[in-house]
């Protein structure tokens, strides 16, 4: 039997590029990619992603449209690296440890949708927490995320690694507006109530995130303590090869969380802090926005659906 083929479309992009990265040395699969003169070819693209087993999307939103427009061939499936169909309700939500059962979903899928950074770690915090009923659907979520400048795609590694490096700035909010394109996909997929406020922001260093929601444990539900939802994420997440829940020792012994600490992998760390003093709960995650948060996230869901666990 042949090997399979995946295609990645746009492999020059942040994403695409470190997806290749990961595959060059597989020797399972067979990776296709277009040569540079082809990839603005419609008829070249076209004939490609109807060609391969797997096509992976790292393209803008309006062209990873197209691309599965184009798609013909029944027998193609799909992982969408774009944000273009993350709310969509015909494409699994590409997040295997999110609920029971995920994993399965994406192994068995015709079209993923990888999540995108930001979701990856409000979504692994929340989510659980929310099916439980720890945190009440009417609560007021408040998130903060700092990334690294890769996070902007190229243009943020051309800022900061390019001529004009000296003048990049060295942290900076963004999303002001309060309307980031991933807050949608973070309430649907976090199962929460209402909208989120969520605050984004990129640091002067290449990739990692640290994202962190507050809470009050006055508006938890009745009991619930940084403890119960700490004791929570632990049972969600026991068998997750790459989510970590640390100990609440652990994590109390930190005076500092690292964006960069687990950059170059495909895993995760969840924290929970709390001041039983002043009734305060701290959620936190981190992790690699070029792995977890992006193209690691996209090979662990082909590896599912090729059945390589």
């Amino acid at each position: 039997m042949s090997s399979p083929v995946v295609f990645i479309d746009g492999d020059q992009g942040t994403t695409g590029l470190q997806i290749h990265e990961r595959l060059r040395d597989r020797t399972d699969i067979r990776v296709l990619t277009l040569a540079s003169a082809e990839r603005k070819d419609p008829r070249r693209r076209t004939e490609a992603i109807n060609a391969c087993d797997i096509a992976m999307l790292c393209l803008p939103d309006a062209a990873a449209r197209e691309a599965v427009d184009a798609i013909v061939n029944p027998d193609v499936r799909v992982i969408d690296a774009s944000s273009a169909h993350r709310t969509h309700p015909d494409w699994v939500y590409g997040f295997p440890e999110m609920t029971p059962g995920q994993a399965e979903r994406i192994a068995n899928a015709r079209r993923v949708t990888n999540p995108g950074c930001y979701p990856t770690g409000a979504i692994g915090l929340l989510h659980p927490l929310m099916a439980a009923g720890l945190i009440p659907d009417n609560y007021p979520i408040s998130i903060h995320a700092v990334s690294g400048y890769s996070g902007r795609g190229r243009a943020g590694v051309d800022e900061h690694e390019g001529p004009g490096a000296a003048n990049a700035p060295s942290y900076q909010v963004y999303g002001l507006e309060l309307a980031h394109k991933h807050t949608p996909e973070i309430e649907q997929h976090a199962r929460l109530g209402q909208r989120p406020v969520f605050v984004p922001a990129y640091g002067a260093f290449r990739q990692g995130i640290v994202l962190t929601v507050p809470l009050a444990s006055r508006l938890l539900a009745s009991g619930a303590d940084g403890a119960t939802l700490h004791a929570c994420l632990a049972r969600h997440y026991a068998d997750a090869a790459h989510v970590r829940v640390l100990p609440l020792e652990e994590s109390g012994a930190l005076k500092h969380l690292d964006p960069q600490v687990l950059n170059g992998t495909n895993d995760m760390n969840l924290c929970v802090f709390q001041n039983v003093e002043h009734g305060q709960v701290l959620l936190a995650a981190v992790f690699d926005n070029l792995g977890k948060g992006a193209s690691g996230a996209a090979v662990q869901n082909l590896n599912l659906m090729l059945d390589r666990g």
